[in-house]
């Protein structure tokens, strides 16, 4: 696998979305040569110091403390502290979302990520489809010029495959946009080998009509 870093995780700690425990995905990523993972829960940090202990089991991995901010009146934004304070700035942001709302809830808007942005690093998660004219909506569009604006050199554009017949398409516009892209595979599941799939009842669930 060579350097590779998975920098899109998403462990059980996600209701609904995380099939595995942050301790598999990070023995699963060791078995696969990864160097570095980082685990990108919603609006959370919960499966992050699990992730962390894991990887000192294993020579060559590293664990990259981050996280999915799900936002209420934007698209959604992974954030990489780049140091210490910005890792308590991301808190404190988690924590001001999570007292807004009941528990098991975090209502987060754009100001909130704009003022705890300092010593932080953002990748933009694009739609996974494209509409009618083969294109982002322009909504999309706008947040991501405001993002632009606000974080500068700081933000990025997750790259992910979801095989269904736009990628490439989806690429080419992203490669549009002025904002440079990372690759990221969006993983939630480390599927035991000869197991059944663990994530296909919580998706059917999530999904459902």
């Amino acid at each position: 696998m060579g350097s590779y870093a998975e920098l899109q995780v998403t462990t059980n700690f996600t209701f609904m979305r995380g099939g595995s425990h942050p301790e598999e995905l990070v023995e699963c990523a060791a078995g696969l040569g990864y160097n570095k993972i980082a685990i990108t829960d919603c609006n959370s940090v919960a499966g992050v110091v699990r992730a962390h202990k894991a990887a000192k089991d294993y020579e060559g991995i590293a664990v990259i403390p981050a996280c999915r901010l799900e936002l209420m009146d934007g698209p959604p934004l992974l954030a990489y502290p780049t140091d210490i304070t910005a890792w308590g700035r991301l808190c404190a942001l988690l924590t001001r979302g999570n007292l807004r709302t009941e528990k098991g809830k975090c209502e987060l808007y754009k100001q909130d990520v704009f003022e705890h942005r300092e010593h932080i690093k953002f990748i933009a998660v694009p739609p996974e489809k494209l509409n009618a004219r083969f294109d982002f909506d322009d909504d999309f569009k706008a947040a991501l010029k405001e993002y632009k604006t606000v974080f500068g050199s700081d933000l990025y554009l997750a790259a992910t495959r979801f095989y269904n017949g736009d990628d490439e398409k989806r690429f080419y516009r992203l490669s549009k946009s002025g904002v440079p892209m990372v690759a990221t595979m969006m993983c939630t599941i480390m599927n035991p080998p000869g197991g059944n799939c663990r994530m296909c009842r919580p998706a059917c669930v999530r999904n459902a009509p």
